[in-house]
């Protein structure tokens, strides 16, 4: 097809279309108009793509037939909408996607938990090289219990939660390096080994699990998800498959922003079990059950809604409409 033929024969149909587009009010022979120039401009639209797709060309006639449907329907698709859609579809979808880059991440962080636990936890000289025993006997017996108990609650809550988004975000958007995921869950999984370790030489081992399980199960799931997101951008980078690779870094990274903005109501649900949950004056196996039940619940969002979703063909992607159109080009 002679795209410059085909623009110059078609280019006053859509001109027109475009001024009935922008019209105020058009009485029953204008919407009769708009309506038959708009099915014209979507063949149109339909011959360009199929057989010579410039992608100027078909930039400016997927927005003219996107205006122009608007104005015929008058629909627009209410706020709501797009939040339930975006919740209930996509980020399950996004979630589902990312799963066996998370399960790296989770592996990576446990492995890194439970070496330094058993490590720092039976060798005091290694404690001694990282706590002197005086902090450690104090970490055990108060300071661990008390970091709970700190100010206000709903303040500690805002805190934490700003705090674990922020972790999280940063494991996200600076998961295309690959260094930074795993140095940060190497990082917590020290961290956390190095709590454990100096609770269980000093017989609070039970105490560990009480004040660290009602939240720490979603909150640290979190930390992992975001962790294994950002390692699939790289992954994609690095293993593009057939798709180039900067097509392919940018679908991943879509969905990776839609893994973050999920994942700050969920780190506020673990900021609000760590303040309000955790602390109580709950029996330890009922914390544990609420946290527990919030931890499954997510796990079953992201596996068995995730899994639903992906069967559908949601990928957790921007629509075909907001990306806009690849074009194959040779070479």
């Amino acid at each position: 097809m002679d795209t410059d033929a085909f623009i110059s024969v078609h280019s006053p149909q859509w001109e027109r279309l475009a001024e009935l587009t922008r019209t105020r009010r058009l009485d029953a022979e204008g919407i009769d108009e708009l309506v038959s120039l708009y099915q014209a401009t979507a063949t149109h639209l339909s011959t360009v793509r199929s057989t010579n797709p410039d992608p100027a060309l078909t930039a400016r006639l997927s927005l003219l037939v996107h205006r122009a449907r608007l104005r015929i329907t008058g629909a627009r698709t209410p706020l709501w909408k797009h939040a339930s859609s975006f919740f209930w579809e996509d980020l399950p979808a996004a979630l589902f996607q990312a799963r066996w880059a998370v399960a790296l991440a989770a592996a990576i962080f446990l492995g890194a938990t439970v070496v330094c636990g058993l490590y720092f936890g039976l060798d005091p000289v290694a404690r001694g090289l990282v706590l002197p025993e005086a902090a450690q006997r104090s970490l055990a017996q108060r300071d661990f219990v008390e970091y709970y108990f700190q100010g206000d609650a709903s303040g500690f809550a805002a805190n934490v939660w700003t705090n674990n988004a922020w972790i999280t975000v940063q494991a996200v958007v600076l998961g295309v390096t690959g260094f930074w995921p795993v140095m940060m869950l190497l990082q917590n999984g020290l961290n956390v080994g190095l709590m454990a370790g100096v609770m269980g030489a000093y017989g609070g081992l039970g105490t560990f699990f009480v004040y660290i399980l009602p939240h720490g199960l979603l909150e640290l799931t979190c930390v992992v998800v975001g962790a294994g997101a950002g390692l699939r951008t790289f992954w994609a980078w690095i293993r593009p498959g057939e798709l180039p690779r900067l097509w392919a870094l940018s679908r991943a990274a879509r969905s990776l922003v839609t893994v973050a903005i999920g994942l700050v109501p969920v780190l506020l649900v673990s900021g609000f079990i760590e303040a309000f949950v955790t602390p109580s004056g709950l029996s330890p196996a009922v914390r544990i059950a609420i946290g527990a039940l919030a931890w499954l619940a997510f796990l079953a969002f992201m596996l068995v809604r995730g899994r639903q979703v992906h069967r559908c063909g949601i990928t957790g992607d921007l629509s075909e409409e907001m990306v806009g159109d690849h074009v194959a080009t040779a070479g």
